[in-house]
């Protein structure tokens, strides 16, 4: 892509295609320490977000090492020639001791927890593992050094849903413990725009691409 005297970046922050923890009634929470491949409905959700990006230019692509992440990331850049290069720091959240259970089951088990991280997750985190204001203290520095590093080009990153939803909710003037509030689907596609000293979301959770996408 050429530069011109103010070039506009845009990133394509994706969330990674679903797993069986994810397709799970109720979903089962999964951090790091367990690392799922891709359910069969994530590949094809990956492979539908890969035809909807095809046209568009994709200069580097970025992931989380964890598997769904690096498996989304590959079929979603190879119209584009791209391997993608997995970053530690994209890595999802370390949920503690609550990894692989359901939230009714949290409740059930740590009411008190359950209830402090519900009224505010930046703050009080997942026992054991990390709180939002963590996730976006290593994740927003590393995101913003890959759009200054592409001045003029164009990124895709694939992650996770609190990595992704922590560092769009800082964008979106959200408050760490309100981050809750993005609410983002699996291969769901958000869109920042940095131009200039301004970076801003320019589209939040794209997932018509996914409505053909039978379960």
């Amino acid at each position: 892509m050429s530069k011109g005297a103010d070039p506009k970046t845009v990133l394509y922050l994706i969330r990674h295609g679903a797993t069986e923890a994810n397709l799970a009634r109720p979903a089962r929470l999964q951090g790091r320490r367990h690392n799922p491949p891709l359910a069969r409905l994530g590949v094809r959700q990956a492979e539908a977000t890969r035809d909807f990006l095809a046209i568009r230019p994709i200069d580097h692509c970025y992931c989380s090492p964890l598997l769904r992440a690096v498996q989304t990331a590959a079929i979603v850049a190879a119209p584009h020639g791209l391997s993608p290069q997995p970053m530690e720091a994209l890595i999802e959240c370390d949920v503690g001791r609550w990894e692989g259970l359901d939230w009714q089951t949290i409740r059930t088990l740590d009411a008190d927890g359950f209830q402090r991280f519900h009224a505010n997750p930046a703050e009080f985190g997942y026992p054991g593992g990390e709180s939002f204001r963590d996730v976006h203290a290593r994740v927003s520095p590393i995101l913003d050094d890959l759009l200054s590093a592409h001045e003029g080009e164009s990124i895709l990153v694939v992650a996770h849903h609190v990595v992704n939803r922590t560092y769009l909710a800082g964008l979106l003037g959200l408050t760490l413990d309100q981050a809750k509030q993005v609410t983002l689907d699996n291969c769901g596609i958000s869109v920042v725009f940095r131009d200039g000293a301004e970076t801003t979301v320019n589209t939040l959770n794209a997932a018509f691409h996914l409505q053909g996408v039978a379960a």
